[in-house]
């Protein structure tokens, strides 16, 4: 397709069709102007050296923003129920969920 050809409208209907799109006359006239130009600027992309550009995931340095992890000293059971609001025996006391026990 060169740069000043149009989608015509039976490739726009087609395309709405397995898009599962109902157009308007008017917005497949629209459509098919505004789709051949997406396809024009995709060509002229087409035709850059990029032969001599690395591949990239991203632009950004990869960078781990997790902390290493290293063994360290667990929590005592104290400690881990000390800001709990009710706590019995080593362990949360959370209130009944399925009625009333």
């Amino acid at each position: 397709m060169s740069e000043k050809a149009l989608l015509s409208h039976d490739e726009v209907r087609a395309i709405a069709d397995l898009a599962r799109l109902e157009l308007t006359d008017s917005e497949v006239a629209l459509y098919a102007n505004q789709l051949s130009a997406i396809l024009a600027d995709f060509q002229r992309l087409q035709q850059l050296d990029t032969a001599h550009i690395p591949p990239t995931a991203s632009v950004l340095p990869l960078k781990s923003v997790l902390r290493a992890d290293t063994p360290t000293t667990p929590l005592t059971p104290d400690e881990v129920t000390a800001n709990a609001p009710a706590a019995f025996a080593d362990q949360f006391q959370v209130g009944a969920v399925l009625g009333d026990e």
